[in-house]
């Protein structure tokens, strides 16, 4: 799903205009995004949590020569699915199992 759908289906299903839509999207995903910056975890009931994780410096080495290479601090963002939504993917078909995945369309 791409930012587009998303604006499509608030058209869709709520009636405002095009521009109306993206405005909406764009003003919560900058929100998570401001959020995730200042180091806040966000946490979205019935979908999951955006957690931001701290990781210290560090010695690393390049891998083909050998050599140390100082890794500087940095910050990653993790995101943990909620129970409901685990569920939700997992739920069985009519047949009783869980459906599989179609086919990637990217390599």
């Amino acid at each position: 799903m791409l930012k587009s759908d998303l604006v499509n289906i608030l058209v869709q299903k709520k009636g405002v205009t095009q521009k109306q839509a993206e405005a909406t999207v764009d003003v919560i995903f900058n929100a998570m995004k401001d959020a995730l910056v200042a180091g806040e975890n966000i946490e979205i009931r019935g979908l999951g949590a955006f957690h931001v994780k701290h990781y210290g410096a560090y010695q690393g080495r390049n891998p083909k020569t050998g050599e140390p290479i100082p890794v500087k601090a940095k910050r990653g963002i993790r995101f943990r699915a909620g129970k409901e939504l685990k569920d939700r993917v997992n739920r069985p078909g009519p047949d009783g199992k869980v459906p599989p995945l179609p086919p990637s369309s990217t390599p």
